[in-house]
């Protein structure tokens, strides 16, 4: 009797153990899984691909053009400027915030200054207006008086005149114009400059 009696205790403890083992998985199947935590991302994050085109024509009547493809990022704090050749190799870097910016060549060269549209000529021949792009890609006008502005049905800017620039923007979407052409006259050339903002990805 005592041999069946510890036989029988002993399939009582593992049926036990069998339903409490039963019980923690089913709470562990009905435990939501945590979320995974998303990346911090900026309210003001931004960004814009597509290509560009330069036209100087100088006061002798030598033109010179270059052109390729840009990619803008912009976390609202910092912004980076990508230029690349026709064919998509990157050419030069350009990073920077208020009052600092940065160029960084393919060969490693790197060259700081206040300026980025002075970077830009140094990389591609003539000057961008980086600081006004800051502001023009996102269909909004820089900071201080514009001249001539003229605005869309929708109260868009459509053009004007800042920092020496004259801009059109037109095509736009819910980021901004999709193409900008910008104008300068100085005394010994005429600067054209001309993006066309790559369609979003439909998927």
């Amino acid at each position: 009797m005592n041999g069946v009696a510890a036989a029988r205790a002993t399939a009582r403890a593992l049926a036990r153990a069998a339903a409490a083992a039963a019980l923690a998985a089913l709470a562990a199947c009905a435990t939501p899984p945590r979320p995974a935590i998303a990346p911090d991302i900026s309210p003001d994050a931004f960004s814009r691909v597509g290509r560009f085109a330069i036209t100087v024509t100088h006061g002798d009547g030598k033109i010179q053009a270059v052109q390729g493809g840009f990619a803008w990022r912009d976390d609202g704090r910092h912004y980076q400027l990508d230029l690349t050749s026709p064919l998509g190799s990157t050419e030069a870097r350009v990073e920077g915030r208020p009052g600092s910016a940065l160029l960084l060549r393919t060969d490693g060269s790197r060259l700081q200054a206040d300026d980025p549209d002075a970077l830009v000529e140094d990389a591609l021949g003539s000057p961008v207006p980086v600081g006004g792009l800051r502001n023009w890609l996102r269909g909004r006008l820089m900071p201080g008086q514009a001249e001539d502005l003229k605005r869309d049905s929708q109260g868009r800017p459509e053009s004007f005149g800042q920092d020496g620039w004259r801009a059109r923007l037109s095509r736009y979407d819910a980021q901004g114009p999709r193409l900008l052409v910008l104008r300068r006259e100085q005394p010994r050339r005429a600067i054209s400059v001309r993006l066309v903002v790559d369609a979003p990805d439909p998927s």
